[in-house]
């Protein structure tokens, strides 16, 4: 194992369903197999990170498969990447969630490696869930901010989405290790955006520079989506646009039984300077 005391950041050994660091500080296995190194005093709110609702509608998303080509790309990236030797290696899967994608890598990665793959994520109903589905992966509640994992620990890191402070990811990713970071192309879920705003405005095109590493490729990932009402609500509740939309949306998009909307993604690969 290779997590790390959140509090002190020495070493955790576990005992008997029990994280512990030489300083005595302790951590409980739950149940579902994940851990909770989230300390009460680096919280921002009781229950941080998505809501019961945000967690269903995602799950249920993804469950119809409608990422499927987008967690393919990236399992072929890694999987062409990633030795297929007997070394050890690890992967962190940051702002997991309820471990669509960590769970599909954890267990088809391991046919052709020795990897041990983690998922992190900061809502602890997201990991709980994970953590019953997926046996093959690791599960940990913590800030993605503060990676409670040694010191050039991960042979690979992926962000979808999920926001990391860069000093982070150089200190956890080994040397020569890599970064697969997901963000939205400028067309991404323009269709959806347009029930909201009356101009929609294309996501950011910049290339994410993050320090420490360099930039090795970058693809782009575009494809159309029809949904039926239900997935078409469920897709909006996955997104920030969920905030600003009215109850009358919502409506009339869950009675809408084929809703276009068109999906683009970057897939860039980054590798440690």
């Amino acid at each position: 194992m290779q997590y790390q005391c959140p509090l002190c950041h020495q070493p955790l050994q576990l005992d008997n369903q029990i994280w512990l660091c030489s300083n005595h500080h302790q951590f409980d296995r739950a149940k579902e197999g994940y851990v909770n190194l989230m300390p009460v005093q680096h919280k921002k709110s009781k229950n941080p990170g998505d809501n019961q609702m945000m967690m269903q509608a995602r799950r249920q998303f993804l469950d119809a498969g409608y990422y499927q080509p987008l967690r393919d790309a990236i399992f072929s990236l890694l999987d062409n990447l990633l030795p297929d030797d007997s070394t050890s290696q690890t992967l962190l899967d940051i702002g997991c969630g309820e471990g669509y994608y960590t769970g599909f890598f954890a267990e088809k990665l391991k046919l052709r490696r020795n990897i041990t793959v983690y998922g992190l994520d900061i809502a602890k109903g997201a990991i709980r869930s994970a953590a019953k589905r997926y046996a093959s992966a690791e599960f940990c509640v913590a800030s993605s901010h503060l990676l409670p994992f040694s010191n050039q620990s991960m042979d690979a890191v992926l962000r979808i989405y999920a926001p990391c402070k860069a000093q982070e990811l150089s200190r956890v990713v080994k040397s020569d290790g890599l970064i697969v970071a997901v963000t939205p192309a400028p067309n991404h879920l323009i269709q959806l955006k347009g029930l909201i705003y009356q101009v929609p405005q294309p996501h950011d095109d910049s290339e994410e520079h993050i320090d420490g590493f360099y930039l090795v490729e970058s693809q782009r990932l575009s494809y159309g989506l029809n949904l039926p009402g239900e997935q078409a609500v469920n897709l909006l509740q996955m997104t920030p646009f969920a905030w600003k939309a009215s109850e009358q949306l919502i409506a009339e998009l869950s009675d809408n039984t084929d809703f276009y909307c068109e999906t683009d993604f970057y897939i860039r690969l980054y590798r440690k300077n």
